[in-house]
């Protein structure tokens, strides 16, 4: 999301601040080793971190990471982010403008990527194969297919691989997710979702490319086109050349807070929208809504229309949860049957004693900490690749039926489409010479 409109240093100093979450259960009483606890490292102890992609959500998520080790490099494809990013940070790390350059830098250990999505794969491959660790921004694929590949890239690498989808680290969140799972809503029937309206516009001016922005290299694997200014920086997300749209914007949120309640994979997809044939102009499919089914007989729904947030219905009750409420009658029932913390069950290495935040700015606090931990220990953190990809794929999933205008089938098993090759050829699209993830 865009920053709001207020100086650099007042943003810095907002998004670097840690803002406690009110709790709505019982703490956990134990004890665990987390990298927050450590004893301070001196300065030629703590790790090395670099940052590719230093626009908001880049630098959120370096600010983060920076009680955990020292920011030695970042990188930019513009030279303004660049720079400023550079003078933001007191450690005075190297600025790069090509990403290849900061991971053949020995100094760093862990990589950040808040880059535009269709680099997020790339980038992190390289970073696995480059022997670093990764924290990576959701969504984790432009398509399936490199999921797959980047799935079996941090399998042969051992590298930890934390995706930025940090709403499993927001307490209102998790705690629905587990309520569902230890069946405090009975059996689950179905799940509706509500993300946002698509933005539309076009046709958009083509201008000279700015003398601080290497176009080519923001591009990557796309195709080559003229520059026009929305394609690039935030709006790159309504053109279906570098994002999914709100799909995989929203929905890399949502859907995988949803499907993490299901605990299974959808077989079935239908769904309906209209795609825009403006030239030049946002081109990801609008008035949308999709169905799918799941293999345990679950029933998703997303939609475009109504109260942003995710609705679990089972035959015991139903709860609703969004970025600032969780309510219904499970809920009110926890005052008199609590679900302590160390009753969570969905994740088995996760430091409980960390103060239950809420809340974007809040919430990566303990995401972060969850990744440093893990580094720290070789674990898979809580968004590791194989959920998260398959979170994505979902996600894909309704975008290939959309522009399809037609109803799927899916094997998760063989992660491809049944009895049709129409639809498996958009597992993965073309990608431009020297820029391929391979």
């Amino acid at each position: 999301m865009k920053p709001p409109a207020a100086s650099r240093r007042q943003f810095l100093a907002q998004a670097a601040g840690i803002v406690a979450g009110a709790g709505l259960l019982a703490p956990h009483a134990g004890g665990s080793t987390r990298a927050a606890d450590a004893k301070p490292r001196s300065p030629n102890e703590r790790l090395g971190i670099g940052a590719i992609g230093m626009r908001y959500q880049g630098t959120v998520i370096t600010l983060k990471a920076q009680q955990y080790g020292e920011v030695r490099a970042v990188c930019d494809v513009d030279r303004h982010v660049r720079d400023q990013a550079q003078a933001s940070f007191g450690s005075t790390p190297k600025a790069y403008e090509d990403y290849r350059e900061l991971l053949a830098d020995k100094r760093v250990d862990v990589v950040m990527i808040g880059t535009p999505d269709h680099w997020h794969a790339k980038m992190a491959i390289d970073a696995c194969r480059a022997g670093k660790d990764v924290y990576v921004e959701k969504p984790l694929t432009l398509t399936i297919d490199e999921g797959k590949l980047l799935r079996k890239v941090a399998q042969e690498t051992g590298r930890v691989v934390q995706v930025g989808s940090w709403q499993r680290s927001d307490h209102r969140f998790r705690a629905a997710v587990e309520m569902v799972r230890q069946g405090r809503l009975g059996k689950l029937q179905r799940v509706d979702i509500v993300l946002d309206k698509h933005p539309t516009g076009g046709p958009f001016e083509r201008r000279p490319v700015p003398g601080n922005l290497n176009w080519d290299l923001w591009l990557g694997q796309a195709p080559a086109v003229p520059y026009i200014p929305e394609r690039c920086h935030y709006t790159f997300r309504w053109w279906y050349e570098y994002a999914g749209g709100k799909m995989t914007d929203w929905g890399a949120h949502h859907l995988d807070i949803g499907q993490w309640a299901i605990g299974s994979q959808p077989v079935e997809i239908e769904s309906r929208a209209n795609v825009p044939r403006v030239a030049d102009g946002y081109n990801v499919p609008i008035d949308y809504e999709a169905t799918y089914r799941y293999a345990n007989g679950v029933v998703m729904t997303v939609k475009d229309e109504g109260r942003n947030g995710i609705l679990f219905t089972g035959d015991a009750g139903r709860i609703f949860v969004s970025r600032g409420s969780l309510s219904g009658k499970p809920v009110e029932q926890l005052a008199a049957d609590p679900l302590p913390r160390q009753d969570f069950k969905l994740y088995d290495f996760d430091n409980l004693e960390r103060p239950e935040r809420v809340g974007k700015l809040d919430a990566i606090v303990n995401h972060m900490g969850n990744f440093f931990d893990c580094v720290a220990s070789r674990r898979q953190p809580l968004s590791d690749v194989e959920s998260q990809h398959r979170s994505a794929t979902t996600c894909h999933l309704g975008n290939i039926s959309m522009r399809l205008g037609r109803p799927l089938r899916w094997d998760p098993e063989t992660e491809d489409f049944v009895d049709d090759a129409e639809a498996n050829a958009l597992l993965t699209r073309e990608q431009r010479k020297g820029y391929e993830v391979v």
